[in-house]
């Protein structure tokens, strides 16, 4: 059995460091589990971090931070209020980073909702009804058309919510889960509670409050 953590090198240690931001320790378990593949012992990383987030989401996070975000020259601005259970991890390099990051992922995407339990049911009927009319002008049979519609429902929640959207500087991972992986190294519950989008021009801001003020990445 110790074969395997003999073989695992400290530039292995490194690079899944460097990739994952995780603790020196965590990384040399994940690669030791993973049997030193860098990938596999990602996955494992992310695995343990949303793992870890699950069973702190029901802590009250009443500490935090407000970061802003203006992008495109000043034509979008974003505020965001991202919170923890204590002012520390507030002032660390890695929460202060995971609320920078959020803020601007939020202004290249556009999300419309925090949680996929914040959409309302008239934002979801409404959207049903426009695919509806979309699959409905195909001249497709009315079965096809619900399948159709349905297919796409089932992106609808990626293509509005920001903790379920793919995370704008790694498309291998959602924002819930970068949200996950910061709880598991930083040992607090972490939740999105609000956020605002402005565009230059556009008299329709986006505002977005979670229903869930105590909710992390869940």
């Amino acid at each position: 059995m110790g074969t395997t953590t003999v073989n695992i090198t400290a530039a292995q240690v490194k690079e899944l460091r460097e990739k994952t931001n995780a603790p020196m320790m965590d990384c040399k378990n994940a690669l030791t589990e993973a049997k030193g593949d860098i990938e596999a012992a990602i996955v494992v990383l992310r695995k343990k971090g949303i793992a870890t987030a699950a069973k702190k989401a029901t802590r009250a996070t009443s500490e935090g931070s407000v970061a802003s975000y203006i992008h495109a020259g000043g034509k979008i601005g974003v505020l965001v209020e991202v919170n923890c259970e204590s002012d520390f991890v507030a002032r660390t390099e890695d929460f202060q980073q995971l609320v920078h990051d959020i803020a601007m992922h939020i202004a290249a995407t556009d999300p419309k909702f925090v949680r996929k339990e914040d959409v309302t049911a008239e934002a979801f009927e409404k959207e049903k009804d426009i695919y509806r009319a979309q699959a409905a002008a195909t001249g497709k049979p009315a079965q096809v058309v619900e399948k159709i519609v349905e297919g796409k429902m089932g992106k609808f929640y990626e293509e509005v919510c920001l903790l379920e959207q793919p995370f704008i500087k790694d498309q291998t991972v959602t924002v819930h889960q970068l949200v996950a992986n910061v709880v598991g190294k930083l040992g607090e519950n972490i939740s999105v509670k609000r956020f605002a989008r402005f565009k230059v021009g556009d008299v329709n801001e986006t505002v977005a409050v979670s229903k869930a003020a105590d909710q992390g990445a869940e």
